[in-house]
């Protein structure tokens, strides 16, 4: 057979298979997290809004995104920068208005762009029309919160138990009016809203199918583990971590407010609400992507009651720059032996607006060896704005502090809590502000080393870590990315190996050389691939040419670099996308 015909089977083999894939999207997906403050300003406020992420688009497209999740655009009075919405079904003016997201819903289903929102349950804004009616005791509104007499000991008021706050201090806060505390367990501008309330309940069912009707194509649930209290309202024991003041969260081990089984029930309730309507409307399926920072089994259960990514946070509370090879081949094993029997995939959440970035969790020259590791994984990869070019933490004083985690720690501990430092604006270009706003001020300092780091320079070059991520995305479309068995190996104490299998198609191998040394290693024999293998992409700092052959019995892999390797037929393959 002629190497036009081999082409041309390849290529509509790839058609079908695509055609296919494209009915299971969810499968497979790549979700971009947009934090809109942060990603393009398009007005010169210095706050990111909906008109700036539609301009911004094609960039999303060009990377290889399935889909992108938007923090929250809700109307807010942004105690918590959004995440404390004072109306569910409306856009906050600082993002735009509900026009604006019809004209982003529009473009990005025209680059075949799927749009997920932020979906925050566990409480609204004491701002809302809800709580307001809740505090005059309003029915059915009376319920829509937790509400609790004081405990009162010598005539003195206090809170009806122990609970404290993400935020710092007491959960419980009195209201003077409704004379009864409140409970939020995190600012206390966000009251905790009362599941047991079946009209509460109805009310965010209905928030759900106000968005879907508006071409929402999912959800990410935010802190869904949150959602339910125990009915006893008992006090919390002490978890007795070392170093730990009273008034902190990590005081008290929190058996009665988080993970409780009724936030299962409920989750299976929105998995339905979703489904029924893409089959009432003949859309494709939806995607529910749940956060709960929480234990294996807990996570676990979120998969058979209607989450297709219960997020893995192993990249990010798990695993840092001081983990050796052998601690990630038995997290990603952990992960991949829990998941549930059935059509359940992996994740891999590289990071997210409430944590470091991986640039500065692993270090600079390991910039991409968590895109790399999340790419060439089998199931849903999960990225934060940002990451694709390897920003950075950017050093935020006390003076330009704004999240409510760090100033409620205080001056002497807000950088030990503030999640400024990984919000910082994109950047764009080297123009002013890195091209995020027109304006003369930013929501928060850019980081002063946009002047070489920005997507416009990388674009420009053939190393960067904007070309790493979207040779990888290019790669993920094969079916030995798609269907491959996954091999994960110890190939050396400091080298992971990472090996995809598919019969008819060349492996695909990933190693990662957790040591800041070069280290010589016989791939050939511990993976059993060929001896003449090809570098198909390596990370930026490992200085390996891209395209070159390699000697795989003996290889080479320089200090905390990250190697993409295959066998040279791969061209093929590649051609034929």
């Amino acid at each position: 057979m002629s190497l036009h015909a081999v082409t041309l089977c390849l290529f509509l083999g790839l058609v079908a298979y695509s055609a296919a894939a494209d009915k299971n999207w969810r499968k497979n997906a790549l979700v971009y997290q947009v934090y809109p403050r942060s990603f393009k300003d398009s007005n010169g406020d210095g706050v990111g809004d909906l008109n700036g992420i539609t301009s911004k688009l094609e960039h999303i497209k060009d990377i290889g995104a399935t889909a992108f999740w938007i923090s929250p655009i809700n109307t807010s009075p942004m105690v918590d920068f959004g995440y404390d919405i004072s109306n569910f079904t409306d856009i906050d003016p600082v993002f735009g208005t509900l026009a604006d997201f019809q004209k982003l819903t529009a473009r990005a289903k025209a680059l075949g762009l799927k749009v997920l929102l932020d979906f925050v349950p566990n409480h609204s804004s004491h701002e809302h029309e809800w709580f307001k009616k809740s505090v005059k005791r309003i029915k059915p509104y009376d319920e829509y919160y937790i509400w609790r007499d004081a405990k009162v000991v010598n005539g003195v008021r206090h809170p009806p138990n122990n609970w404290l706050s993400v935020f710092w201090g007491s959960a419980w806060e009195w209201n003077q009016e409704r004379g009864q505390y409140y409970f939020h367990q995190f600012a206390v501008g966000q009251p905790d809203l009362n599941y047991r309330s079946k009209a509460l309940d109805q009310e965010m069912k209905n928030v759900l199918k106000f968005w879907l009707d508006r071409g929402v194509e999912g959800f990410r649930i935010d802190a869904i583990n949150h959602m339910f209290e125990d009915p006893r309202f008992l006090d919390e024991p002490r978890s007795f971590l070392p170093g730990v003041k009273p008034n902190e969260y990590e005081y008290l081990d929190h058996i009665y407010t988080r993970n409780l089984n009724e936030t299962y029930d409920v989750l299976k309730s929105w998995r339905n609400l979703l489904d029924q309507h893409s089959k009432l409307h003949g859309t494709d399926p939806k995607i529910i992507l749940t956060e709960a920072y929480t234990f294996m089994p807990l996570t676990m259960k979120y998969y058979t009651y209607g989450s297709n990514a219960p997020m893995n946070f192993m990249f990010i509370a798990d695993l840092n720059n001081g983990s050796t090879a052998s601690d990630f081949k038995r997290t990603i094993d952990n992960w991949m032996n829990n998941i549930p029997d059935g059509e359940y995939v992996a994740n891999w959440v590289v990071g997210n607006h409430d944590n470091h970035r991986a640039a500065s969790r692993f270090g600079t020259l390991r910039a991409d060896q968590l895109n790399m590791l999340s790419l060439i994984l089998p199931g849903i990869g999960i990225v934060y704005n940002g990451d694709e070019i390897g920003m950075e933490d950017n050093v935020i004083s006390w003076k330009d502090t704004v999240d409510p985690a760090g100033c409620n720690a205080g001056p002497d501990k807000y950088h030990l809590k503030s999640r400024d430092p990984e919000r910082t604006p994109f950047q764009w270009d080297n123009t002013k502000n890195a091209g995020f706003t027109t304006g003369n001020k930013t929501w928060l300092p850019v980081h002063p080393n946009y002047k070489t780091l920005n997507l416009a320079a990388q674009k420009k070059v053939p190393i960067s870590h904007y070309n790493v991520f979207k040779s990888l995305v290019r790669l993920r479309q094969l079916p030995v990315l798609r269907d491959g068995a996954l091999e994960n190996i110890l190939v050396h104490d400091n080298v992971l190996g990472i090996v995809r299998r598919l019969r008819g198609s060349p492996p695909v191998a990933l190693l990662v050389n957790f040591s800041n040394s070069p280290i010589v290693v016989d791939v050939s024999t511990r993976l059993n691939l060929p001896r003449v293998l090809t570098v198909y992409t390596a990370s930026i700092y490992s200085k390996i040419p891209v395209g070159s052959r390699v000697d795989a019995s003996k290889l080479t892999i320089p200090g905390s670099a990250s190697i993409v390797l295959s066998t040279p037929s791969l061209g093929k393959y590649l051609q034929a996308l």
